[in-house]
């Protein structure tokens, strides 16, 4: 098993929770959450789909999006069995990745689509031939699947390029994390871990969000959440800690064709997801003094709260009883907390009903006389 923290052997620790560069953005502590829409095999096998998937989520304001690059022969034996029988098309899984393959071409126009709309292009290979052909598409970081994490081979041929890896933990241990962080700092790669959970859809119970500050101490890294509920509500709560990155997956419809679709979230709700992220993270650098707020407010809180009135017409030299006196609109007068303290007090003048005194009640009400020396 491979040491954990703690122990001399085991990952490299850093004092300070690192910050990686993907494509330019640099992702980790004090720098905005990067969101990436996972598209996977939702395109089903349809280069014009996959196309549109990327409007569709550069229009909805995620920062990336991410496929699946699977070459069949090259990750497949023919008879891999199928996860989940969903596709009447397919006679077997290996049949469904084959019919899932873009060729190189087809990837690097992808890739362009991806430029021009401003996303950032990502892929998770699923072999390393699959691994050679997006080094020469050209990817800004690799996403490693959960499946993935224990192909140290694999992980090794990544991190030797010397981009970062975003690193999603759904089926593994903490010793088998332990060891992938270990190969991929050992080559001098950067990295980000994503707390997952393989269940889809993932339920509330499973989704794990008490792991993320685990991992952060843990790793010293940036730390995703690699979301599969369907829903955006992870995400949200994942921001609110201050998450670096969040994945989902991104449907056009619940009623879309595809073995992802009740894990994956409509492009309406991924809007929504970036909105609401985007929303956190202002709240969240933007802390507020109450005190200071609040004198900001001067003129609202005349109009809204409330003075001390008169219930009726009071001559001068009357003294004051708590019938005399209620609380109305707006708080320009005498303040609301003070109607006790007036009670018992004389009036220097005479104040029609209804009126509010301004002020402390100076030239309005005079001290109570004292029964030891009778008011002049």
């Amino acid at each position: 098993m491979i040491p954990v923290r703690g122990a001399s052997k085991g990952v490299p620790r850093k004092k300070t929770r690192g910050i990686i560069e993907v494509a330019g953005r640099r992702v980790g502590p004090g720098h905005p959450c990067l969101l990436i829409a996972e598209v996977a095999q939702a395109h089903d096998g349809s280069l014009g789909t996959a196309h549109a998937y990327i409007d569709a989520v550069a229009t909805a304001g995620a920062d990336a999006i991410k496929f699946q690059t699977h070459i069949a022969a090259a990750e497949s034996t023919r008879g891999e069995p199928w996860r989940v029988k969903f596709s009447p098309q397919d006679a077997t899984g290996y049949d469904y990745w084959e019919r899932m393959e873009f060729t190189e071409e087809q990837w690097v126009a992808l890739r362009e689509h991806a430029d021009e709309r401003g996303l950032i292009f990502l892929s998770s290979p699923f072999s390393i031939a699959a691994v050679d052909l997006l080094t020469r598409v050209g990817v800004p970081a690799w996403k490693v699947t959960s499946g993935e994490v224990t192909n140290a081979v694999m992980l090794d041929c990544m991190a030797r390029t010397g981009i970062p890896i975003l690193l999603s933990t759904g089926m593994s241990t903490l010793s088998e994390i332990d060891a992938a962080v270990r190969c991929v700092e050992e080559r001098g790669a950067s990295l980000a871990v994503f707390q997952c959970t393989t269940t889809y859809p993932c339920s509330p119970e499973q989704v794990g969000i008490n792991l993320v500050p685990m991992l952060r101490d843990r790793y010293a890294v940036p730390i995703g959440l690699s979301d599969h509920s369907g829903t955006i509500f992870p995400g949200l709560a994942a921001a609110a800690t201050g998450i670096d990155a969040i994945e989902v997956h991104v449907v056009f419809s619940r009623e879309s064709f595809g073995p992802d679709v009740r894990a994956s979230v409509t492009t309406d709700h991924l809007r929504q997801l970036v909105e609401g992220v985007r929303f956190i993270e202002t709240m969240n650098a933007n802390p507020v003094d109450k005190d200071d707020i609040a004198e900001g407010f001067s003129d609202l809180r005349g109009m809204f709260t409330k003075s001390v009135v008169t219930t009726c017409d009071l001559e001068a030299g009357a003294v004051l009883e708590e019938d005399h006196l209620t609380l109305k609109k707006p708080g320009w007068g005498i303040d609301a907390s003070r109607l006790p303290d007036l009670v018992g007090r004389r009036l220097a003048r005479r104040l029609a009903a209804d009126t509010a005194p301004s002020g402390g009640g100076s030239g309005v009400m005079r001290s109570p006389p004292s029964p030891d020396r009778p008011e002049p």
